[in-house]
């Protein structure tokens, strides 16, 4: 990497980085960079960047950085970032947040990831659950890898693991009145 100035950096993204701390609820400044996020982060070994990293590439003004990175895709939201952190930084939810606008963006970076996000999503607010089966063809298709699970249905369906047919919660209308009010305060659509 090139040395680069930071206020001008800071200042060219300052906007963004803004946005991506509203949206959240995170404050960037209120991390400290003790690393307990990402010492106890079950998925740091696939990510280019540890959760810590993402914060400060934040810190610094490098907002671009954050969103073109596999990191923001491959966390699995499990909480145990946020209940490690002396600070109560909720990683998660900038984690969310970071998505959030690397789709607005067209940043994406594990098309596949994206994909499965967005059909698990559409599963819940439709069923109020998810339909595996349902998930799984839908990915497929769209991934175009139509047949890649194909072989593992007959046992999954004889043995009663999956089924064709969806089952919906008792108040799925609840379920899409949450997706309704996300939506109505600017979260966004799967």
């Amino acid at each position: 990497m090139e040395p680069r100035e930071l206020s001008s950096i800071m200042a060219q993204n300052w906007d963004l980085l803004k946005r991506v701390e509203r949206r959240s609820g995170v404050d960037v400044k209120n991390c400290y960079q003790c690393g307990k996020c990402s010492a106890g982060c079950p998925m740091a070994f696939a990510m280019d960047y540890v959760p810590r990293q993402i914060i400060r590439l934040l810190q610094l003004g490098f907002v671009d950085e954050a969103l073109r990175s596999r990191t923001i895709w491959i966390c699995a939201h499990c909480q145990t970032c946020y209940t490690r952190c002396p600070k109560e930084v909720d990683l998660p939810r900038l984690m969310e947040a970071l998505r959030q606008e690397a789709g607005r963006a067209g940043l994406v970076t594990d098309k596949k990831v994206h994909l499965f996000d967005r059909a698990f999503l559409g599963s819940v607010e439709r069923y109020g659950r998810v339909h595996e089966m349902g998930l799984i063809v839908q990915f497929n298709l769209q991934s175009g890898q139509p047949f890649k699970d194909a072989g593992l249905a007959p046992a999954l369906f004889l043995n009663g693991k999956i089924s064709p047919f969806p089952s919906r919660i008792k108040d799925s209308a609840a379920v899409k009145a949450i997706f309704q009010r996300v939506r109505s305060r600017g979260g966004a659509e799967h």
